[in-house]
């Protein structure tokens, strides 16, 4: 059945690239970095678009991964067509890092205060679309690229069982009409609870037990108390799963699909997102053509285009179940853009995580990794330095490489001997 799709991979190597032909009726941009609900937003998601990014101000997702290394991490392979809105700029050396690795200008960076940028992005006539990774309150319904209300119901977890894709058994409930007590659990642990629009594995509770039962509850109360949560569902956990993949490709305006690529999804135990390990020649996407084809075509249907990335999980007997579906750019794809460039080079294996740090200024690690960064051993996307008990470090959100996964292993190891830390 799958050898009746004609999908082929991206050619290019940048977002600019992937979205040349459904830019050019307006003058587009791209705002690369998530929404928030903190006390430090000004312009927090608490009207309409809610999403979960921590129950209180403790928790919520920090400043700097929303507005620096997030965003940078995008940038870095936006490519030279689309302008990119930046709210916080990145270092001068990461620029100049990235203009001679990845041989982009960046002369399309946008430099708008976080203070002013929706407002300015919903007033100006720069701009006469914004595409985003998630619709905003603040800025103007008709700016966005995908209509904010159906990008909204796109990217919830209750959508999920419409778009036709097998997937877990799982009930919505609305909290605004069912009160938790009401709500009917299964009868056997493990099972799934999640919130509608969690961010990055926020919002998704695995109930192995009842002590996990009423963390989860008494999260989802202090949701309801801030008035940030209204949907959860209550789903079946897979059993013998042997794989977590994020499947990835773009769907044209015209309804074309083009694969962008698979990656094996990098967790903590507790189901945080670290990253993707892709393997370019040998993944073969074929086995997920029929969901792909699937979603989107329901994607086509509600007039969206762009990325889309779904989790699956694959059990032991090979079956395969849709976890989550983002209908938007995803932690990974800067990873899968870089395939042509490295199977250039030889390179087959490549791994992206976002915890890597080194002690040190940036100017002394790219001193420090320059044999490791001249062969593309090691590819940095985003990179901020941060001062703890008076010790200069720098996180980055970084790929290894390698021809093998033997070699890329090695060369890792090699990096850590060098005094780079954070990956598992």
């Amino acid at each position: 059945m799958n050898a009746t799709y004609d999908f082929r991979y991206f050619q290019g190597s940048s977002f600019s690239d992937l979205f040349a032909q459904d830019t050019t009726d307006a003058r587009y941009a791209f705002i690369l970095n998530y929404p928030a609900t903190a006390s430090w937003a000004a312009y927090p998601n608490t009207k309409k678009y809610f999403l979960q990014d921590g129950s209180s101000e403790a928790t919520k997702t920090s400043f700097d991964k929303i507005s620096q290394k997030e965003p940078w991490k995008n940038l870095a392979v936006l490519g030279e067509k689309i302008p990119g809105i930046v709210i916080i700029p990145p270092h001068k050396l990461l620029i100049n890092y990235w203009r001679e690795h990845f041989g982009f200008s960046y002369s399309n960076m946008e430099i708008i205060h976080y203070s002013t940028y929706l407002d300015e992005l919903s007033q100006s006539d720069r701009f006469d679309k914004i595409i985003t990774l998630f619709p905003f309150d603040h800025l103007k319904p008709t700016k966005h690229a995908i209509d904010p209300d159906t990008h909204y119901h796109l990217l919830s977890k209750v959508t999920l069982a419409e778009l036709g894709v097998q997937c877990p058994q799982y009930k919505s409930y609305n909290l605004h009409t069912v009160s938790l007590k009401d709500i009917q659990l299964p009868e056997q642990f493990p099972y799934l609870i999640k919130t509608s629009h969690g961010l990055s594995g926020e919002g998704t509770y695995i109930i192995k037990n009842i002590s996990d039962l009423n963390y989860c509850f008494e999260e989802i109360r202090k949701y309801l108390d801030i008035k940030l949560l209204s949907k959860i569902i209550v789903s079946e956990f897979v059993k013998n799963a042997v794989q977590n993949y994020c499947v990835q490709f773009y769907i044209k305006k015209a309804g074309d699909i083009t694969l962008i690529g698979t990656t094996r999804q990098l967790v903590t135990r507790k189901g945080d997102y670290l990253g993707g390990l892709i393997d370019y020649r040998q993944t073969d996407m074929s086995q997920f053509f029929e969901m792909i084809a699937t979603i989107g075509r329901y994607a086509h249907q509600h007039e969206y285009f762009g990325v889309i990335g779904f989790d699956v999980l694959e059990d032991k007997d090979g079956q395969l179940y849709a976890i989550d579906a983002n209908f938007r750019v995803n932690g990974s794809t800067p990873l899968c853009l870089q395939r042509h460039t490295l199977l250039k080079l030889g390179k087959e294996v490549a791994k992206y995580s976002t915890d890597y740090r080194m002690d040190g200024t940036l100017d002394s690690i790219l001193v420090t990794l320059k044999a490791e960064l001249d062969r593309k051993d090691f590819i940095i996307l985003s990179a901020l330095e941060k001062v703890k008990y008076g010790k200069i470090y720098t996180e980055m959100s970084a790929i290894v490489t390698g021809e093998t996964i033997e070699q890329m292993q090695q060369i890792e190891q090699n990096l850590q001997h060098k005094g780079l830390h954070g990956s598992p």
